[in-house]
Parts: structure tokens; sequence; C-alpha cells
């Protein structure tokens, strides 16, 4: 994943020479886990992978007591050009993640109405669980121990889940009120008529 390729490479060019265990450690103190799908274990195959490829190259290895060896990297110049490349390409790409969630949704005709409201309502409330343990980091103090564009991010993760969760509860609304969302109801699709009986029966169930 190109993303996760800059994120190495970049903490690769700012700390070298790092051992791989240092570059995991920053990437988890960063959160990028969770905002950036950086799979923690990943990153020592990332790592050895960018030193094939020639972008990265190996240092030295050394081991402390009976802890596993550790590999040190640096950059190569062909690794800069590529940093360089992935980080501009990225300031101006705007494709949204993969959300599996999304894909969730593109079948709400298979929910009945009760459970597609309930569904956007726990949505909407564990986001906002999120967005509250979120501010309570700004609150402690965490990106103060960062640079200051990290508070900036964590606050630009905060407003795009306050506008989900806008989003979540006007739909809950929406289909709570009766609002059409059964392709079935204005086509004679047998794809989507298939499923509707079955849909028709939860949907007797009382909001």
């Amino acid at each position: 994943m190109s993303a996760t390729r800059m994120m190495i490479l970049g903490l690769v060019k700012w700390m070298q020479p790092v051992h791989g265990y240092d570059v995991r450690r920053e990437l988890l103190s960063w959160r990028a886990d969770s905002w950036a799908n950086v799979a923690p274990g990943s990153i020592y195959h990332a790592l050895r992978t960018l030193a094939e490829e020639g972008l990265l190259r190996q240092v030295g290895t050394a081991q402390v007591g009976s802890r596993p060896a550790r590999t040190s990297y640096e950059i190569t110049a062909a690794g800069v050009e590529e940093f360089d490349d992935l980080l501009r390409r990225h300031w101006s790409d705007s494709r949204p993640a993969a959300d599996p969630f999304l894909s969730a949704f593109a079948f709400l005709p298979a929910m009945p109405r009760a459970e597609a409201v309930a569904a956007l309502r726990a949505r909407a409330a564990t986001l906002r669980a999120g967005n509250a343990a979120a501010r309570d980091e700004l609150a402690g103090g965490w990106p103060r121990q960062k640079p200051s564009y990290v508070g900036w991010m964590l606050e630009l993760t905060i407003a795009r889940a306050e506008g989900e969760i806008a989003w979540c509860e006007r739909v809950a609304e929406l289909i709570a009120a009766g609002a059409s969302y059964q392709p079935a109801e204005k086509s004679a699709d047998a794809a989507w008529a298939g499923w509707q009986a079955d849909v028709d029966a939860g949907d007797r169930d009382p909001l």
C-alpha cells in the first residue's frame, strides 16, 4: 500500500539509522494503525521489501542479550525520490479509504426498517464515543508530546466523525419516518424482489 510505503520511507529518512522496532514503535505512537491502516505486523515485512527494491539499505544488525537481532536501515537516493513522489502525490489524493460500512449500506434494502434504524443509531453512538476519547486525549495533553500537527490530525479525525454522526442520525430519522428505500417498491426487478418477503416480515416489528 503506497501510504504505508510513504510513512516507512519517511520515518527511516527522519530517524536513520533506525531499527525496525523503532519504526514500528513510532508508527504505533502516532496511532497510524487506526487512521492510516498500517498493520503493525506488516512493518518488518515492508522494511525488507523496500530494502529488496533498493529504496532502503541494511547498515547493520545488533543483538542485545537474548532479544532478537535488530537490523538497522538507512534510506537510499532512490528511496528519497520515492518518498518525495509519494508525499506530494498524497497531498492531492482525495480518494476515500475502503470502508466496509459503505459496502453494507449498498445493501440497505436487505435490512428490515427497524434494524436499519437501530444499526445507524448504534453506529452514531460508537462514533460519538470515539470522538469523546479523542477529545480526552487532546485535553489530556497527549498531542503536546508530539509535533503540533499531530494534534491537528486528531482534530481532523474528530471533524470527519462528526459529519458521519450527523448523517447517521439524519438517515435513521428518515427511515424511521417511513422514507422509501426498497427498489422493489418502484420496480419489479426479481433480483431485489427475491428477498422482499423476508424484509417485509421484519418490517412488521415495531420501531
